[in-house]
């Protein structure tokens, strides 16, 4: 009898936008047909910007409410709801590889960062999700910590940074098209863009004082600091990157890139 293991996944990072994302058609077609071209995951590993908690912190294994981490939307927004499987083995998995101590958050569900690109990219909700806690913004101990979670890749986990490539919300212009953007968000993503293809780990993990407008775009980090655990994880897979969506969303760049 063959036993068959499964693929191994790539680790993607990607901006995953505000809830609004579903009422736009071009994002909501770039996520799916993102998904369509991966192998089809056992589980997912979650990193959301928007959840930080110290030490590292694992989310619901059962089925929980999602957290509706937003305010000042229609209420169609707060009716979403996504009930992907918990992923307990995952759970454990990740508390052995992390090696150092881990708390537990079992009624915390998905928050928009993680299920906003879910619904989009696996509508069904019938795989596996876990959510952590990233428990530091600092970018080498994110890259550690993804390093420390690479093996996941080769038991079938897709791990997912989900952030913003630029993230400066008083810089945010409804009018702009998918092209616009003010000059610095246009610098940083042009620069991201070349440091990532370069694979200059350590000028990104020093983007704060390599990139030029590097504050503006990030005026607080936690929307690039998941990139960090997705290039840990993806350390020894750097030259298969795929820069899949690029552009900007009101003047934000949505750039998402994936390894392997």
């Amino acid at each position: 009898m063959t036993i068959q293991t499964p693929a191994r996944m790539p680790a993607i990072y990607l901006s995953h936008g505000a809830p609004p994302l579903a009422d736009d058609r071009l994002w909501t077609a770039q996520l799916a047909a993102w998904s369509a071209d991966l192998p089809r995951p056992k589980a997912i590993l979650m990193v959301s910007a928007h959840w930080e908690d110290a030490p590292l912190t694992l989310g619901a294994t059962t089925a929980v409410p999602l957290v509706y981490d937003f305010g000042g939307f229609p209420q169609r927004y707060y009716q979403v709801t996504y009930r992907a499987p918990g992923a307990p083995d995952l759970a454990a998995r990740v508390r052995a590889l992390v090696g150092t101590p881990v708390h537990d958050a079992p009624d915390r569900g998905l928050d928009h960062g993680a299920y906003v690109p879910l619904v989009e990219m696996y509508p069904g909700a019938d795989i596996p999700v876990l959510q952590i806690s990233m428990p530091t913004l600092d970018p080498r101990g994110l890259y550690d910590l993804g390093r420390r979670l690479a093996r996941l890749r080769d038991e079938g986990v897709l791990i997912i940074g989900s952030g913003f490539f630029t993230h400066n919300l008083r810089g945010i212009d409804p009018s702009l098209s998918t092209e616009q953007a003010p000059a610095w968000s246009k610098e940083f993503d042009a620069w991201g863009r070349e440091a990532l293809a370069a694979h200059d780990i350590d000028g990104l993990l020093d983007f704060l004082h390599k990139a030029p407008s590097g504050r503006m775009a990030h005026p607080r980090t936690e929307h690039f600091a998941p990139l960090f655990v997705t290039l840990g994880a993806a350390e020894h897979d750097l030259g298969t990157q795929r820069q899949v969506i690029d552009g900007f969303w009101y003047g934000l760049a949505k750039r998402s890139v994936q390894f392997g």
